[in-house]
């Protein structure tokens, strides 16, 4: 199914200026961070031709289609979770902490983002209802935009499916580079997801600083 800007067009013509396409790559990996990719869009009518969800583009198709984007929407932002923060935050938390340093990336650039298209069924980027307990060290810097779901969003989507782009070209390209630190786990190739050889790894090696260690992680080989 071609994206379209049908969803983003509704938020243009219910009076949003900038629509925001948020997905984000990563988040059943073992090893590596969650990465979210966004592109924020004002009233148009096109997009790069072959935009399509990443999943869809062979490594080639991305990266190209990531260098077609710089011209589409008004900004773009890609951000990132570590492994540390996922483990203290849980998945949630880190997906809520990368998208919030993406649109404050967006915010940077003088961008006011009205409204977010958010890729999938669950809300994970606006917060919980503030409580007494919170930390403020914790707060986004910026306030969470109203966010509207849509379910195979970087399939339907022209933002969203940029976003997912940005996001996975970044992402691999990180994996790639621990790669050369960590040629045991063959992250060239799995970019930090459970392939059997990358589950046998760890059972060989142990995790390492990269992996996710509050995830269920198989056992080290006892030597």
């Amino acid at each position: 199914m071609p994206v379209s800007l049908d969803h983003e067009r509704a938020l243009w013509d219910a009076g949003a200026r900038v629509v925001a396409g948020i997905d984000e790559v990563g988040r059943g990996a073992l090893a590596g961070p969650v990465t979210v990719g966004v592109c924020a869009v004002g009233p148009c009518d096109g997009w790069p031709e072959g935009l399509a969800d990443s999943k869809r583009l062979s490594p080639r198709r991305r990266e190209a289609m990531a260098d077609a984007l710089v011209g589409f929407g008004v900004a773009r932002a890609v951000a990132h979770a570590s492994p540390a923060e996922i483990d203290e935050l849980g998945i949630i938390g880190a997906l809520r902490l990368a998208g919030n340093r993406a649109l404050t990336a967006i915010a940077a650039e003088g961008v006011t983002v009205d409204a977010v298209l958010l890729d999938g069924k669950h809300d994970w980027l606006t917060p919980p209802t503030a409580s007494l307990f919170d930390d403020p060290a914790t707060a986004s810097a910026v306030t969470t935009p109203p966010v509207m779901m849509v379910i195979k969003g970087d399939d339907a989507c022209a933002s969203i499916a940029a976003g997912s782009v940005l996001a996975k070209v970044e992402r691999d390209a990180l994996m790639v580079a621990a790669h050369a630190e960590h040629p045991q786990f063959g992250w060239d190739g799995n970019k930090g997801y459970g392939a059997a050889a990358h589950l046998e790894a760890i059972r060989v090696h142990g995790p390492s600083d990269l992996h996710r260690r509050s995830w269920a992680l198989p056992e080290r080989d006892a030597l």
